[in-house]
């Protein structure tokens, strides 16, 4: 009696932990960001890339025109991807394409700069990541499309393609 008490135990035992294990596999682990469509664009106070003198966003993001923010940095292996991308959009686009260097040295930044080319109308700097992070950001490269009344209107995770040109071109008619 007591022999079979432990197999009806043991048994249940196994039967609750393959579930769990079972359950946990069909289960997602890759995290997706929440979409921040109409998100308004905080105001900030950052550096000038090339000349250090302090900037604000008011001063970046005036007009009535949409804005491209681009987070990018010199260390980012899919930011050198993207790059040949973001000098194509520059050359299409009416929108503004403001770069932000994120924790980056500057030195390496501004070589990355001079050996691939310049495709931003402004490159500001984000030294400690905290720009990023009240825009939402989650990695390198992140990419926001930003209306003329400072709303984010599109967010793009990961280095932009054609696909992404194209999803750009549509928002900017």
């Amino acid at each position: 009696m007591k022999n079979n008490f432990f197999i009806i135990v043991t048994l249940i035992f196994f039967t609750f932990c393959f579930i769990i294990f079972w359950k946990g596999l069909n289960v997602s682990n890759i995290y997706v960001p929440e979409k921040i469509l109409k998100k308004n664009l905080t105001s900030f106070n950052t550096k000038d890339f090339f000349t250090d003198e302090e900037i604000s966003s008011d001063e970046i993001f005036f007009g009535n025109q949409f804005y491209i923010l681009n987070i990018w940095a010199s260390w980012c292996v899919p930011c050198k991807k993207e790059h040949p991308i973001l000098m194509k959009l520059s050359k299409l686009s009416s929108a503004k394409i403001i770069g932000l260097n994120y924790k980056d040295n500057y030195d390496n930044a501004k070589k990355f700069i001079d050996e691939f080319g310049n495709p931003y109308s402004k490159i500001i700097s984000d030294k400690d990541g905290t720009i990023s992070i009240e825009l939402g950001a989650y990695g390198v490269p992140e990419t926001y499309v930003i209306n003329s009344k400072k709303k984010i209107i599109k967010k793009f995770l990961g280095p932009l393609n054609e696909k992404s040109i194209d999803e750009i071109k549509l928002i900017l008619k």
